[in-house]
């Protein structure tokens, strides 16, 4: 995994940035993945993080981030570790998600050039299409427009999906410019195509934080 976060401006302590996320627990899943670049990209918005590798972890987080990885990976330690049926449990009753590449994949309910045995967790209501981009070596970075959070924001994409279709309750929020989606939000799921843990720009997190932040208070 290319990893940009060291490069990343540190937030300065005390503004407002820097405290989008004070005071939640944001579960990151930590089997596979980059689940430390999403680990620090929440502290500096203020959130306080838990690593989640076994069922217990998942008691008392106000959300959880699906980092990007290996989709089938992540599929397969999710079962072997017990994950998969509660965390499946806590989505479809309303925990907040940001699903980043392999999440997003992991969260599909309609899984195209899905690897053999593979299986998601059927929360997110799309069609999703793995290593749409081709491999690692066609990466690259550019800047998109995300509905209701702004333009111009960087998007890194390393063998990212696409979102071939969105089905009820699911919108596509974000597309390249030939119209492929690349971000889809479900309520409070947000499952986005793309790396925003490798970029300096935290509109998207901090987006987020703020919807998760008003969960919890509703």
């Amino acid at each position: 995994m290319v990893s940009f976060i060291d490069d990343a401006p540190a937030i300065a302590a005390g503004t407002e940035e820097s405290r989008i996320g004070a005071g939640l627990l944001i579960g990151v899943y930590a089997l596979q993945g980059d689940f430390m670049e999403h680990e620090a990209m929440l502290r500096r918005l203020g959130a306080n993080t838990r690593q989640i590798r076994k069922p217990e972890d998942l008691e008392g987080i106000q959300a959880i981030v699906i980092p990007g990885g290996e989709s089938t990976v992540i599929d397969k330690l999710s079962r072997i570790f017990g994950l998969a049926e509660p965390l499946q449990k806590m989505l479809t009753a309303g925990l907040p998600a940001l699903l980043t590449c392999a999440g997003l994949i992991y969260a599909a309910t309609d899984l195209v050039d899905a690897a053999p045995g593979q299986r998601t967790l059927g929360v997110l209501n799309a069609r999703v299409q793995r290593n749409a981009f081709g491999s690692q070596l066609d990466s690259f970075v550019t800047q998109i427009t995300v509905r209701g959070i702004g333009e111009h924001i960087p998007a890194t994409f390393i063998r990212g999906p696409i979102v071939q279709a969105v089905g009820a309750g699911a919108q596509a929020v974000a597309s390249l410019a030939d119209g492929r989606i690349v971000a889809v939000q479900q309520g409070d799921i947000l499952g986005l195509a793309f790396h925003p843990e490798q970029d300096s720009d935290h509109r998207i997190v901090a987006w987020w934080l703020r919807r998760v932040r008003a969960r919890d208070f509703r």
